[in-house]
């Protein structure tokens, strides 16, 4: 599946805040990339820059490419409810995002390198799709070849993130899906009221 494979932290000074999760680099210089980076003194942006900007920035988040991301905007718009908190809501019920906060992976672009080489289940079977959109019930776990790997047990052991959404045992390598995140129980800075104006344009 194609991804951003570029330079993190220079995606991360863009926005402004460690959207890849922990990052030295950023902390050291932890404003906009480019020549005149931290001059602070930048024209105001136009409402459709600040728009855009936060469309990427959310890309960028979940690791979707643009065709992925229309598709969902697409799903969010026809269902029923805020469509931007919907569009958040099927970004955070993707199988590579709740490896992710599930602790098993510190990072989604690990975690969707476990996905994609067979180390997931999800009731029981392997799933290789990182953007696999899971329903609440749903059990995840990992697969029982592969609960020896370190790193596993090392991302499991430095994380304390607890999600009311989520349930996860250390011990069985197992947690479930309990059910869709509020938008106050996703914790990522987006507007998506800013993307969804972008899209209705």
């Amino acid at each position: 599946m194609a991804r951003y494979t570029g330079p993190k932290t220079k995606i991360a000074r863009k926005f402004g805040e460690a959207i890849f999760g922990e990052d030295k680099s950023f902390e050291k210089r932890n404003y906009p990339p480019g020549q005149h980076g931290a001059n602070k003194r930048r024209g105001k942006k136009s409402e459709y820059a600040i728009q855009l900007m936060e469309k990427q920035k959310a890309k960028y988040t979940y690791g979707v490419l643009e065709r992925q991301f229309r598709n969902m905007f697409k799903r969010a718009r026809a269902s029923q409810g805020i469509t931007g908190e919907v569009l958040l809501q099927l970004c955070e019920s993707r199988l590579d995002n709740v490896v992710f906060r599930m602790g098993i992976a510190p990072s989604r672009s690990g975690a969707r390198q476990l996905v994609s080489h067979r180390h997931i289940t999800v009731n029981g079977e392997v799933v290789n799709i990182p953007s696999y959109s899971l329903k609440a019930g749903d059990i995840i776990a990992v697969r029982e070849k592969s609960k020896s790997l370190e790193a596993i047990d090392r991302s499991l052991s430095n994380s304390s993130s607890v999600y009311e959404w989520i349930t996860w045992n250390n011990e069985t390598k197992k947690g479930t899906y309990v059910s869709v995140p509020s938008r106050l129980q996703i914790p990522e800075n987006i507007n998506e009221q800013f993307i969804v104006e972008l899209y209705s344009k």
